[in-house]
């Protein structure tokens, strides 16, 4: 009786690890329904899928839908361009703003609709820095061997402790040695 409770313990155990890679790699309907990955930098919005067949010289088109736009002839379309490992097409200068990508392929099904989200690009600000002067301002630190790091006071605190109870450990360790009576 013992041992066949013990094997149907390990038997649903073992179902169970079994099952969880499963679980944890299955994806929602919605995510595996899209065949189109979109990426956005800066400006620019580009769409990359390998779903579309090439029928007559053409894999289909991209379509760009602002909010107010509904449907696929509305939006800024563009063809799809590539091999049969991947298509892709982009839209550059688009505004900042939330936009639905649509690809039909040629043969006139959809293989995918993402949404994304063009944000402001953020423009760098340039900074002018005065000529530099052949001398170090500050001179060459000697007393750390020419390094030219300044460590805190908490580095040099930590540094100290740790020295510290090195020393502490090694007297212990030492102490103990020379007596071989105690435990």
């Amino acid at each position: 009786m013992r041992i066949s409770r013990f094997l149907v313990r390990s038997g649903l155990t073992v179902a169970a690890a079994a099952a969880l890679p499963l679980a944890l790699t299955a994806q929602p309907a919605t995510a595996r329904a899209s065949g189109i990955s979109v990426s956005t930098t800066g400006s620019t919005v580009s769409v990359v899928t390998s779903a579309c067949t090439q029928i007559n010289g053409s894999w289909g088109t991209a379509a760009l839908l602002g909010s107010a736009q509904a449907s696929f002839a509305q939006g800024r379309q563009v063809a799809l361009s590539g091999t049969a490992a991947g298509q892709s097409a982009a839209w550059s200068g688009v505004s900042p703003g939330t936009y639905t990508v649509v690809v039909m392929c040629s043969n006139g099904s959809t293989a995918g609709t993402q949404s994304v989200i063009v944000s402001t690009p953020v423009t760098p600000r340039v900074t002018t820095t005065p000529a530099v002067t052949a001398s170090p301002s500050r001179g060459v630190m000697g007393g750390l061997g020419g390094a030219a790091r300044d460590y805190g006071p908490v580095a040099m605190g930590v540094g100290g402790a740790l020295v510290g109870s090195g020393v502490i450990a090694a007297a212990w360790f030492l102490r103990r040695r020379s007596k071989p009576y105690r435990l």
